[in-house]
């Protein structure tokens, strides 16, 4: 299967998932306040830490190791039970510590029923190895959009009946089971009470800088909810996260279609870098393409798309959204890196770099909160660390992965850089008021594309697009 065809059946359940998260997104984002998700965000970090522990980062290893049977999966499998287990137990009590750290009990209940969740998220990262090494992209396609129509459905009820902030964290618990049911049901890996450590010695050297890598990332990604939530409170939380969940929508929906579809492809060719660069290349010039079009909206439309998907209630989140979306570009092209690193076989880089761009990103994070003391100030750092991490993260991959000179890749970018110059001076340009947003929205839409479809044909960069209609 090549990547085209992997990423294709990826974007059907990706999607299909964004249409029903739009409409659900919406509903209820009139249903709840800023306050009941700005409580559930905090609550959100400090599960996702004890889900990322969980990891050990044995999924990609499964990926990538090519000798291990299928008895070397179930060890690795019971050995994740066990560790589940006892991270569910953990993280139940340490709602408490939260419960005290941001003076509020609600915390107590909620980390209970999310301790739920992160059992069965932990229990799933076996399974999902498997059916990503299996190259099973429609089961997960499908798994992904019945698994979010059934969770979503109960939610929606929920919120409606005056659950809050507990609507959403139901729904984070069916969400996992409803995947490991799945995901069981599919791979049925064998869990036995007493397992061979050999089996997990043999991928702890890939897996090892792998879950490094995942935990520097945890903070790199939680640290801006975690002190905005403690100095800034959960309605400015709220308001703030939700404008960044938006900027994440056509990164993780865009970028998250092709991404996670390279490694499990490209790690066949793992000692062939030379094949893997120039496959790659056409992947990050199809991804920087498509961000020099959604960057911009965003920046120019934010108004209308807020107002559209959220509501007036919602307009704080307007000049923060409208920040955030400048560093959508770098996050794109930057969302592909880690599955490269990881094709190569080089997680100690991908680790390193992590590191790297975790510095950056602590910072920004501390000058906004701290030193800015506002949401906005905050948006600002962090759009700015994120075009940090686009350097750091090239540098190295091209130079120490791929043993390639930065001069050849900038070459390879320079139609890609003139045509965002184009952009930019566009949205600055751009010369109507509309009060209507459906209208303005569309109006902002058809001049920003018309620019697009000009500066794609001047640069040629047209061709990106029309060599996936290739056969």
């Amino acid at each position: 299967m090549n990547i085209r065809k992997a990423a294709l059946i990826n974007a059907v359940g990706k999607y299909a998932k964004i249409f029903l998260t739009v409409i659900v997104t919406a509903i209820l984002a009139r249903i709840l306040s800023a306050s009941d998700y700005g409580i559930v965000a905090v609550i959100t970090v400090f599960s996702t830490f004890f889900t990322t522990l969980s990891d050990m980062g044995f999924g990609p290893a499964i990926i990538q190791n090519k000798d291990l049977t299928d008895s070397d999966i179930d060890n690795i499998y019971s050995f994740t039970v066990y560790i589940s287990v006892i991270l569910m137990i953990l993280f139940s009590l340490f709602s408490i510590l939260i419960a005290m750290f941001y003076d509020n009990d609600v915390y107590i209940p909620l980390g209970q029923l999310l301790s739920i969740s992160l059992l069965f998220n932990a229990l799933n990262m076996v399974p999902n190895g498997i059916l990503n090494r299996d190259k099973k992209f429609i089961s997960i396609a499908v798994r992904t959009v019945v698994v979010y129509v059934g969770s979503a459905i109960i939610t929606v009820i929920l919120a409606f009946m005056g659950w809050r902030y507990y609507a959403l964290a139901v729904q984070a618990i069916l969400s996992a089971l409803f995947t490991f049911i799945w995901n069981y049901a599919t791979t049925k890996p064998k869990f036995h009470f007493k397992f061979n450590m050999l089996s997990i010695k043999k991928v702890l050297n890939y897996s090892g800088y792998q879950f490094a890598f995942n935990m520097v990332n945890y903070f790199s990604r939680n640290l801006d909810n975690l002190l905005t939530g403690k100095f800034l409170g959960n309605a400015e939380l709220g308001y703030y996260n939700k404008s960044y969940e938006l900027m994440l929508y056509p990164v993780n929906n865009l970028t998250g279609v092709i991404s996670p579809v390279l490694h499990p492809i490209l790690s066949d060719y793992q000692n062939h870098l030379d094949v893997i660069y120039k496959k790659y290349m056409k992947v990050l010039k199809l991804l920087a393409c498509i961000g020099l079009f959604v960057s911009p909206f965003c920046i120019l439309a934010s108004r209308e798309i807020i107002t559209i998907l959220y509501g007036n209630n919602w307009n704080s989140s307007v000049i923060c959204f409208q920040i955030l979306a400048i560093a959508i570009i770098p996050q794109m092209i930057n969302g592909s890196v880690g599955s490269i690193f990881q094709a190569i076989g080089n997680t100690r880089l991908l680790f390193i770099n992590s590191c790297i761009n975790t510095c950056i990103t602590v910072t920004a994070i501390l000058i906004g909160v701290i030193g800015g003391k506002s949401i906005i100030s905050l948006s600002y750092c962090v759009a700015i660390a994120y075009l940090f991490h686009f350097v750091t993260a090239f540098s190295m991959l091209i130079k120490m992965g791929f043993h390639y000179k930065i001069i050849d890749f900038i070459k390879e970018l320079i139609p890609d850089i003139v045509i965002l110059l184009v952009m930019i001076l566009a949205v600055l340009l751009y010369p109507l008021s509309i009060s209507n947003v459906l209208v303005s929205v569309f109006v902002k839409g058809i001049y920003l594309g018309v620019v697009y479809l000009i500066a794609l044909v001047v640069t040629k960069e047209h061709k990106v697009y029309s060599m996936i209609f290739k056969r």
